[in-house]
């Protein structure tokens, strides 16, 4: 049986959505443009069903990039897919967005035993979201917003020969560590929706399912809004 499922990432910048057939991508769209996100998701989706030439009701499941990430892409690719599961009646998979980037880089570059692998997203100024990972893909260390200075990795290379850098959180550091070869950075590799596909196909192979009803992002951090500064009036 083909099980046709649809893929969404919307974590970062980058508006991506993939086609997949039983763990194998079949088309992907990448989009890094301005309000992508709230303006093309759906008219990418259509456009990736066009060029596979299948249609909505051929779907077997859509997975979503579920976070940690940026809050509002989040909030847009999640709710888009959990309108399709609803109004399809197909089950929801919810799929880690590190742990996607990291089998991502691992599926393109390889990995080396007694190194370590981190994911990052970006976050605000010198803060991202990450995850560390040994060269087998168990979990050293678990998701986590974390400020980065220059004595961020001695504890980890205390144990491990060399840390890995990647994803858009990463590109920010190349400076900060130009001085050291023990801290790899890969600058420009980022979050896409074909890294979901094997994620996704395991996922939906166990019936691992999200209640469509209930299920949120995982945001890792609560959105804050700053309180606009009153105006003094002249008088």
């Amino acid at each position: 049986m083909n099980n046709l499922i649809l893929q969404i990432d919307t974590s970062t910048t980058i508006c991506s959505v993939v086609l997949s057939e039983n763990g194998e991508t079949l088309a992907v769209i990448d989009l890094d443009e301005p309000n992508a996100h709230a303006a093309k998701l759906t008219v990418l989706i259509a456009e990736i069903l066009t060029q596979t030439n299948r249609t909505m009701p051929d779907l077997s499941a859509v997975a979503v990039s579920m976070g940690p990430g940026s809050y509002t892409g989040l909030r847009i690719g999640v709710s888009t897919a959990k309108g399709l599961c609803y109004a399809l009646d197909i089950p929801l998979i919810a799929i880690n967005t590190l742990e996607a980037l990291f089998l991502g880089y691992k599926g393109q570059f390889g990995t080396t035993e007694g190194e370590v692998y981190l994911p990052m997203i970006d976050a605000r100024r010198m803060e991202v979201y990450t995850a560390v990972y040994d060269h087998n893909a168990a979990l050293v260390k678990a998701t986590s917003a974390e400020i980065i200075d220059a004595d961020y990795f001695n504890e980890l290379l205390s144990s491990y020969s060399r840390v890995h850098l990647f994803g858009s959180g990463a590109d920010k550091f190349e400076d900060l560590f130009s001085s050291t070869d023990r801290v790899n950075i890969l600058t420009g590799f980022n979050a896409s929706a074909a890294f979901l596909s094997t994620l996704a196909f395991d996922k939906f192979q166990r019936k691992e399912f999200e209640d469509i009803a209930y299920f949120e992002p995982f945001y890792l951090k609560d959105f804050l809004v700053t309180p606009a500064k009153k105006k003094v009036g002249l008088l």
